[in-house]
């Protein structure tokens, strides 16, 4: 009787920051960063459209077409479009992440706070390539443009890489070739999108098609040309050691 005393008034001093915490708990605090990013996610995406501007009756003159207007609008419309697709391609390589993460600590919400910070200033870039994509300061524009999706390359690495060494906030039993694939994709997007930041300065044209390509092809799940040899040889186990 006495060592059970003992016994139960030791675990009761064992300090509250030891305790292991249960893995609901932890899922509920990754879910709640989720859905916090997917609001400035939509938030973002909204205000894109606040770019284009609706023509004033004034605008048009005497005889003015309301039509051919519209029309002269059309690098707000690309700029629209392509920053829409970028960063709902980017939305969905941010659910891919959190798919696999079980946990989270103070540093992966500072990544995910850098990461959001950079997502809700696409609008700015989107707005300024708009204005000046027809001026001869256009390669400035581009710049801009191309550097922030660079940045925000930058910054999707180091969420994942945060998350993923050593599988420190990674749920248990993931697939190893998913995680293998992410590791390579954040490993050489942020080259690539620093050669269209630099391409912005040939052409600008050529800058934002490459961004707009990248986003779309790292959004798909997993790399398109290693699917099918995955699963012809499957060299690589398919669940992470407990």
């Amino acid at each position: 009787m006495v060592t059970a005393d003992i016994m139960e008034k030791t675990q009761g001093s064992v300090p509250e920051r030891t305790r292991k915490v249960p893995a609901t708990f932890e899922r509920n605090e990754t879910v709640r960063v989720e859905a916090f990013s997917d609001g400035v996610f939509a938030i973002a995406i909204t205000l894109l459209v606040l770019g284009i501007n609706v023509p004033k009756v004034r605008e048009l003159g005497a005889g003015g077409s309301l039509g051919a207007t519209l029309i002269k609008q059309w690098p707000h419309y690309l700029a629209f479009v392509t920053s829409f697709i970028t960063i709902f391609a980017k939305w969905v390589n941010h659910h891919r992440i959190f798919s696999f993460i079980q946990r989270t600590d103070h540093p992966f919400l500072y990544w995910n706070g850098v990461l959001l910070l950079l997502i809700t200033f696409m609008p700015f870039p989107t707005a300024l390539l708009a204005e000046y994509l027809l001026h001869p300061e256009a390669g400035v524009a581009g710049a801009v443009f191309a550097g922030t999706y660079a940045a925000i390359a930058f910054a999707f690495k180091g969420l994942w890489h945060h998350a993923s060494k050593n599988g420190r906030l990674l749920a248990e039993n993931v697939d190893d070739r998913e995680i293998r694939q992410i590791t390579r994709q954040y490993r050489y997007g942020p080259l690539l999108y620093l050669a269209a930041f630099v391409l912005s300065f040939v052409s600008v044209g050529l800058s934002v098609g490459m961004c707009l390509c990248l986003a779309v092809f790292f959004a798909v799940k997993g790399w398109p040309m290693m699917r099918p040899v995955l699963h012809v040889f499957p060299i690589f186990p398919r669940k992470r050691k407990p």
